[in-house]
């Protein structure tokens, strides 16, 4: 049970590296949980570790991966907590890392590079910075290490758009424009031969809508957008007039996440968006979802009709018919109805990052019509195309 113990820590570092919040007292209960239960087959002891370890299905497809690799044969757990060790190990005839980069980067970090003379140790430094950019720029969201995770959501930080402004009915005091009559006379009033005094209309930024698809195939993505939104509810002190942005997601139902996204710390935020949200990972009804928003949220949130509106989705249904009637038809209608309430309807599709991607799925064409943009949503690169069509 001494060896046991020490087993389960290294795989609860290797989950934890790889993102999953696994603390000790997790660990702990799993130990317990052992002891009780005992070791009669493999699969109780997977389920046992599964249920003390894994709180959220997103997290479970992670942890079987991890464990089918860390617990799989003596020789290969002697190798991979060998890698775990502080000291610098080699590679050779470690088996191949498994599919998810982010679990492969937990279980075989990379050796610590040979020191290099100083003058030749900058120059080197200053091209791999580059390529490591360039790199990260085309990287899918979806396979991203925990390391290029963080550095992409830095960049994210730095990729908040200045949104396009709209006119207004009221106006504004300026040097140049049409005489304030209003302020003229009160200025006369007050002082003989003021000069007149003018004005111009006011704008402030276009009203921004967020409706992100949080099934299992999106929520990646989404968690990307979400983190982007979370940037613009908590802009800089620089700014005057902060943007409207309201924020939706949809599984198998409709969830605002507007108030749980204004929190300053953007994991804390994020957090609280997930507690909030019951159907993450799940299902998807794309149609229930757009018209539950037209129905209860568009006459309050769209702006009478000047808002943007950024929906991410694959367009793949994935509910269960409820019976009144086809569900392309009424994903059709629903997203006619969304395109005429709003001024343009973006919709951002991480399937566009495949060259071969064509319209097939009866959801996917239900909505082509009805968008302004189709704009793809896997990367960096993609996210500032999409900034640029913000502003």
């Amino acid at each position: 049970m001494d060896h046991l113990a020490a087993n389960l820590m290294h795989f609860g570092r290797v989950l934890r590296t790889a993102g999953l919040p696994v603390g000790a007292d997790r660990l702990l209960l799993a130990l317990q949980a052992l002891r009780v239960a005992g070791l009669a087959s493999r699969a109780d002891f997977k389920a046992t570790l599964a249920t003390c370890l894994v709180d959220r299905p997103e997290h479970r497809p992670l942890f079987e991966q991890a464990f089918q690799v860390f617990w799989r044969d003596p020789d290969l757990l002697g190798r991979i907590m060998a890698l775990l060790l502080p000291q610098a190990q080699g590679r050779a005839g470690a088996p191949p890392p498994p599919e998810n980069r982010r679990l492969a980067d937990a279980l075989f970090p990379s050796p610590p590079a040979a020191q290099a003379p100083p003058a030749e140790q900058v120059e080197v430094e200053a091209r791999l910075a580059v390529s490591d950019r360039e790199l990260l720029q085309r990287r899918d969201f979806d396979t991203m290490t925990a390391a290029e995770w963080a550095a992409a959501r830095a960049a994210l930080a730095a990729l908040q758009p200045r949104l396009a402004r709209q006119l207004t009915r009221r106006h504004a005091a300026a040097a140049q424009g049409r005489i304030d009559w209003r302020a003229t006379l009160r200025a006369e009033a007050r002082q003989d031969g003021a000069p007149p005094r003018r004005e111009r209309p006011r704008s402030r930024p276009r009203p921004l809508v967020l409706l992100a698809d949080i099934s299992g195939s999106m929520g990646r993505y989404s968690r990307v957008l979400l983190h982007l939104a979370q940037g613009l509810l908590n802009p800089g002190a620089g700014v005057r007039e902060p943007p409207g942005v309201e924020v939706f997601v949809f599984g198998t139902r409709l969830t605002r996440l507007t108030r749980q996204l204004r929190a300053r710390d953007p994991d804390a935020a994020l957090a609280a968006a997930s507690a909030a949200v019951p159907d993450w990972a799940g299902g998807t009804r794309i149609s229930q979802s757009l018209h539950a928003f037209n129905r209860d949220w568009a006459r309050r949130v769209l702006g009478g009709g000047g808002a943007t509106v950024l929906l991410v989705t694959d367009g793949l249904e994935r509910g269960v018919d409820d019976g009144r009637g086809d569900d392309a038809a009424r994903l059709a209608f629903e997203a006619e109805r969304l395109r005429l309430s709003c001024r343009e309807l973006i919709w951002l599709n991480p399937l566009l990052r495949f060259d071969g991607f064509e319209p097939r799925a009866s959801g996917v064409r239900a909505l082509l019509p009805e968008v302004s943009r189709h704009l793809p949503v896997h990367n960096l690169d993609s996210l500032e195309g999409l900034m640029q069509a913000l502003r």
